[in-house]
């Protein structure tokens, strides 16, 4: 029997360019311009992380869960993302990964590791150290892990800084081709939105798709939301 990535070809699931940047955008909830720039940089500022694909520009999941944990690391006061690649590159090394921010060991041991320092490479007060140890938490409660590597990504649905989020839509790399789902189903977002807008309520749609209101309208919220 094939291992699982052989289904694929030679990269898992994972690492496959699926992602165009405008759609990889509005999943991690930034600008276009601003992931552009994170992906391929611009001549002066370098990349944060490579992409899947840059001729187009297309992000993997792997990418997306990189660009949705520097996103989070972004909200941060202050914390410049050149720095941050700085920083990453100094942790990749102190835990042997070649891209920290995508494997288990991050959430386990880099964290604090990451932010011990960053007073020292980030320039972060101590007041701004409890704050990215915070949101670091908080965001990697947000990925689900299998063996070393991030396998999900539950992205922010609602457009507050509140971290207890609900985790009511889910990316999965090998499920309803990487697309945004409302979690415990295979309905996608998108389709939710295109027949609200089409002028069907959330509470007809939900008692159609037999679901709880709450997913219909978070549903709704993640797709509707303005980038940060």
């Amino acid at each position: 029997m094939p291992k699982p990535r052989d289904i694929y070809g030679t990269k898992p699931p994972e690492e496959l360019p699926a992602y165009p940047l405008v759609h990889a955008a509005r999943i991690v909830r930034l600008s276009p311009s601003t992931l552009r720039l994170w992906a391929a940089g611009d001549g002066v500022r370098e990349a944060l992380f490579r992409p899947a694909s840059r001729a187009p520009l297309t992000l993997s999941f792997s990418n997306l869960v990189e660009s949705f944990v520097l996103a989070s690391m972004r909200r941060v006061h202050g914390i410049s993302m050149q720095k941050v690649r700085k920083a990453l590159r100094y942790l990749g090394k102190e835990l042997g990964y070649d891209r920290p921010v995508i494997h288990a060991g991050f959430r386990t041991d880099g964290v604090g590791l990451f932010v011990q320092q960053a007073d020292r490479i980030l320039e972060v007060s101590r007041d701004g150290q409890a704050v990215l140890r915070e949101v670091l938490d908080a965001s990697l409660q947000r990925i689900e892990w299998e063996g070393d590597l991030a396998a999900r990504l539950y992205p922010w649905v609602r457009t507050s800084d509140d971290f207890a989020q609900p985790l009511t839509v889910v990316v999965d790399p090998r499920r309803g081709f990487g697309q945004p789902v409302i979690a415990g189903t295979g309905i996608e977002t998108r389709v939710v939105v295109g027949r609200y807008r089409a002028g069907e309520g959330a509470s007809a749609l939900a008692e159609d798709y037999g679901i709880e209101l709450e997913r219909i309208e978070d549903a709704i919220r993640y797709e509707s939301r303005e980038a940060a």
